[in-house]
């Protein structure tokens, strides 16, 4: 099964927000990606909705109810807002960050033995919902981990590759983070657990990705596919990472 692509609308939203004004349009854009292919759409809603606005969710909701095959993907730290925001949303899948809401991105991955207790109680809430559950990792190859991750309940892990698209002009370091994904991505696997992937992922370094953990099961990409967006156009991207996770030839 190709890996599903998941197009994270957050930086047209940033975009657009530099203006009071409705261009570029989040909703236009999603429904360009979605009509190439991609199989779901990605929000983070932060506390100061300085890119998706908690008014965007229920138009991307209805957007994606459009496609009969596609998610609707909210990630961000589960607040007692976030968490409301899921639910109203009918999110798909939730994935669950553990992000200062001071951050610029998320830039790491859970402490779970910590923050274990918490976890579980939060992941048994949404699951009651009928919403699938990922938790953002560190691909450290700590594989001990996985074994919490599957005790506090989760559906998947979504690997956090800023370190390998960080390593974009030096394939030895590339090489050696791949390993510590490839390694975090099947200790997860042997647990029972998906394994998504996302954050500095571009048509360049995804087949390398996927070469090493050919079971992923999706792949949230927003900054560099809106990048690329601006020289192809959003439908062609789409089309050019699709590619990338094997989906066409």
């Amino acid at each position: 099964m190709p890996t599903a692509l998941s197009v994270n609308v957050n930086a047209i939203a940033f975009l657009r927000n530099r203006r009071d004004l409705p261009w570029p349009s989040v909703e236009g854009l999603g429904r360009i990606a979605l009509e190439a292919g991609a199989q779901g759409l990605t929000v983070h809603p932060r506390p100061d909705q300085r890119h998706i606005r908690f008014s965007d969710l229920a138009v991307l909701r209805k957007l994606i109810n459009e496609f009969s095959d596609a998610e609707f993907n909210i990630e961000g730290y589960p607040t007692r807002e976030f968490l409301n925001l899921c639910q109203e949303a009918l999110a798909d899948q939730v994935t669950l960050v553990p992000d200062d809401p001071s951050q610029a991105t998320s830039d790491h991955g859970w402490d779970f033995r910590k923050h274990q207790g918490f976890l579980v109680e939060t992941v048994a809430e949404l699951k009651a919902l009928g919403i699938r559950i990922s938790l953002f990792v560190d691909g450290d190859g700590d594989e001990d981990a996985m074994d919490v991750v599957k005790e506090i309940g989760a559906d998947r892990i979504e690997l956090y590759t800023g370190p390998y698209g960080g390593c974009f002009d030096d394939p030895q370091k590339a090489s050696s983070t791949l390993t510590l994904l490839a390694r975090t991505a099947d200790a997860a696997r042997a647990r029972g657990l998906d394994v998504n992937a996302g954050h500095d992922l571009t048509v360049a370094n995804l087949p390398g990705l996927i070469e090493r953990i050919p079971y992923l099961a999706e792949v949230s990409i927003g900054h560099e596919l809106t990048a690329d967006a601006l020289t192809h156009g959003m439908a062609e991207t789409v089309r050019r990472f699709r590619r990338s996770c094997g989906q066409l030839v």
